[in-house]
């Protein structure tokens, strides 16, 4: 029997939000189930669909929780090494560290893809884009310079390469190509690009650990 009247909508969000992460986080994508959902919050599948509106609604707000958490452990790995630290290792460390620790999440962000008459709403756009700002600020304080356009470009170019090296990584591919250390050789190419970067506008870069 479904739990009717326990909590309010805001309670019933954050119970659902809770229950579909911890699903996914269990066994990705392809384990997940509005109405498993239900059965493990003890409401009708109904009230999923009245809260969320479709599984497609549900699955995006996880994802959008998930970049949260994210930005969340790269602010914790920042605060660690302080400000005289190598923030810019912490960065690539905190970005690995959670695709590691909660894959299944982590590939779901980037496995999900909504209707396409549907669009991501503008809260979420929001929240999703801490992320990158983080590391926009960060390649911009390593590098002493304004986080304009350039440095946002840049940044961009960054994370993507961190991010194939972490896919290959949680995919095993990187293993089976013999290879035993990506976020070392991730670290080592964004080192590398600030290096390069710095060195063609005639400055030095800041927090740049051999």
């Amino acid at each position: 029997m479904g739990r009717r009247s326990d909590h309010n909508r805001d309670e019933l969000a954050g119970l659902i939000l809770a229950a579909a992460a911890g699903l996914i986080d269990e066994g990705g994508l392809a384990g997940f189930s509005a109405r498993e959902v239900a059965r493990r919050v003890g409401y009708s599948i109904g009230t999923i669909h009245n809260v969320f509106g479709t599984a497609d609604r549900l699955v995006t707000a996880v994802n959008t929780r998930s970049f949260g958490l994210w930005a969340a452990a790269l602010r914790e790995r920042l605060d660690a090494v302080g400000e005289g630290g190598d923030r810019i290792a912490a960065l690539v460390a905190g970005y690995f560290g959670f695709a590691q620790a909660h894959p299944h999440l982590w590939t779901a962000i980037y496995d999900h893809r909504l209707p396409a008459e549907a669009s991501l709403p503008e809260a979420d756009q929001a929240a999703r884009g801490l992320l990158t700002e983080i590391v926009v600020a960060e390649v911009a304080r390593a590098l002493g310079r304004p986080a304009d356009a350039v440095v946002a470009m840049l940044a961009h170019s960054l994370i993507a390469t961190v991010h194939g090296h972490c896919a290959f990584a949680v995919s095993g591919a990187w293993a089976l190509m013999g290879e035993t250390a990506p976020e070392a050789a991730a670290l080592a190419r964004v080192r590398e690009a600030l290096r390069a970067d710095s060195q063609s506008a005639g400055g030095r870069p800041a927090n740049q650990s051999a």
